[in-house]
């Protein structure tokens, strides 16, 4: 089975490696890139933080700020996230294992323990916000995403292709305007989420979607399909 990566650098390199592991044959050409903004002044009262991704974690790396912010309690949107803030140093580090309204509940569940707004370091443009039980969020863009077009190597592999991992509603946006005017019909999309599914519905004939929005359940879903 050949499948196309098309999440963005470094994570494209780490979904690669594990499906060499498990067997199958990766193209690696992502329709995203990402990049840090300028580091925005923090507020100085923050009782905790929040990552939706483990770039926003990467932009701290080599940060003054990292000091401050590791004596606070971490939540994650999933495990991924999580791993990441425990290698820069976070030792209380909580995961949502799933998307942003797991991370709002679980925030919410531990609300009265947090002393301050919870900061949230995040894209510039976000797929939503937390839910309000999360609240009050102090909301910081540090990094920011933009599409890159097409990879002459995908259409050269195009019709040896067997699948594509969609692991973003961003990354599926991209994927919908990269791939017009290309045969559809016997690939399937398979996407991390619903929400990453929905950009391609109304155009894409082949679509599976994750039972958990984590890669682990992405590449479950992928093997699935050889089963059926």
């Amino acid at each position: 089975m050949k499948v196309w990566v098309t999440r963005a650098e470094p994570g494209a390199s780490a979904t690669a490696g594990r499906l060499v592991a498990m067997g199958r044959t990766p193209l690696v050409a992502p329709l995203l890139a990402v990049t840090p903004l300028p580091f925005p002044s923090l507020p100085t009262e923050v009782g905790a933080v929040a990552f939706t991704s483990a770039n926003a974690v990467a932009a701290l790396t080599g940060r003054p700020e990292l000091q401050r912010l590791r004596a606070l309690p971490v939540f994650a949107v999933g495990d991924a996230t999580a791993g990441a803030a425990r290698d820069l140093g976070f030792e209380r580090v909580r995961s949502a294992g799933g998307d942003l309204t797991a991370l709002g509940r679980l925030i919410a569940v531990h609300r009265d323990d947090i002393r301050g707004p919870v900061l949230h370091l995040a894209a510039r443009e976000r797929a939503g916000e937390l839910a309000d039980g999360a609240g009050p969020v102090v909301v910081t863009p540090v990094y920011q995403t933009f599409e890159l077009p097409l990879d002459d190597a995908v259409r050269s592999a195009w019709t040896e292709l067997d699948a594509i991992l969609v692991h973003s509603p961003r990354a599926a946006r991209a994927l919908a305007r990269a791939a017009a005017g290309l045969d559809l019909r016997r690939l399937t999309a398979v996407c991390i989420s619903r929400a990453a599914a929905t950009p391609l519905r109304d155009r894409w004939p082949r679509i599976a979607v994750a039972e958990a929005p984590n890669e682990a359940a992405l590449l479950a879903r992928l093997t699935a399909l050889r089963q059926m």
